[in-house]
């Protein structure tokens, strides 16, 4: 199947509460809520989220399967003022793995990451136990900095830092 990628705007807003509910279903400690801390979220919330995606300082892109119109994957980026480019919300969905998704949503986010200002890099957050995403990472050139955070959902539990470098191989 063809899958392309765009832009999630407010609109959005029930498509990106079922592929986030999805998301949390399919790889829970991947990422800093839970399915029930979600799925309590009103429609305000879900509307404020994806108004949030189109703020100059964040970009998103979501993967959707066409001729379906189901969403199957995004990535997201935003600029954190200390930290800099910052990768979050990584999602493939388990049907379309292995197939090069992720590396066109990475390509497309690191797109957008080179033309923030003084951007170097993008940097991410994976858990510990995330062995799939750390490899995937890796393998497009990102490192362990050695940095480690205490997991949100559980404080026993630490998060990687891990970092790609502009005009290094990689995105």
């Amino acid at each position: 199947m063809t899958v392309l990628l765009r832009r999630p705007t407010e609109s959005d807003w029930e498509r990106w509460r079922d592929l986030r509910l999805r998301m949390l279903a399919d790889t829970p400690h991947a990422f800093a809520e839970s399915l029930a801390t979600a799925r309590d979220h009103t429609e305000e919330v879900w509307r404020a989220r994806c108004r949030r995606m189109e703020d100059p300082g964040s970009f998103t892109v979501v993967a959707v399967e066409q001729p379906t119109g189901r969403w199957v994957g995004t990535m997201g980026a935003f600029t954190d003022p200390v930290r800099g480019v910052f990768l979050v919300s990584v999602y493939v969905d388990p049907a379309h793995r292995g197939g090069g998704l992720a590396d066109r949503l990475l390509a497309e986010v690191s797109r957008w990451a080179r033309t923030r200002p003084g951007a170097t890099g993008l940097s991410l957050h994976v858990h510990e136990d995330n062995h799939r995403a750390q490899a995937f990472y890796r393998r497009r050139g990102f490192v362990d900095t050695g940095l480690r955070t205490p997991y949100g959902l559980d404080p026993t539990r630490q998060e990687l830092q891990m970092r790609v470098t502009f005009g290094e191989p990689g995105p």
